[in-house]
């Protein structure tokens, strides 16, 4: 079995996100749609609540899972049996981050490889940072996630009380 491995930390999961995972889902008997557990970022969601909100709307795709991790990469990836990791680019600046994590991913398990997919052109701008920026400011993000999303964004804001 073929299982590969799509990390992030998806704060919020947009179109760009889902189209790779869509994509990738093709590629592989089963794909885990890993979160980042990472203390050195102030994400505007939870773990649970990034979770949370990928199962919602990747329900339709049968061979995803979701699930959150901390540590090394090919460490959880090992736990999983999984030999592939996807990693979208978006640009010339991911490739080089990527690259660099790939090979050192590569060095520390030779079993593990890393897929690149370029974004289709349409999300190819397109980050959770923007989205959290256009929403703190109160702009509309319905074109950039999906509508379940866009719901849990503007609740969180009006939570939070940030525009």
């Amino acid at each position: 079995m073929k299982i590969g491995i799509y990390p992030g930390s998806f704060d919020p999961v947009t179109k760009g996100h889902l189209d790779i995972i869509r994509r990738s889902s093709k590629m592989v008997d089963v794909l885990i749609v890993a979160v980042l557990k990472n203390n050195s970022k102030s994400p505007l969601f939870s773990v649970e609540e990034r979770v949370s909100m990928l199962k919602e709307v990747t329900k339709d795709i049968s061979n995803v899972q979701i699930d959150s991790f901390s540590g090394l990469l090919v460490d959880y990836a090992r736990k999983n049996n999984a030999s592939i990791i996807v990693r979208g680019l978006r640009a010339v600046t991911d490739f080089e981050y990527e690259l660099q994590m790939s090979q050192t991913n590569r060095i520390m398990d030779s079993d593990v490889d890393t897929i690149f997919l370029t974004t289709s052109l349409e999300y190819a701008y397109l980050s959770s940072s923007t989205v959290k920026e256009v929403a703190m400011y109160g702009g509309d993000v319905s074109k950039f996630v999906p509508e379940y999303v866009a719901d849990k964004i503007n609740d969180k804001i009006k939570t939070l009380n940030i525009s």
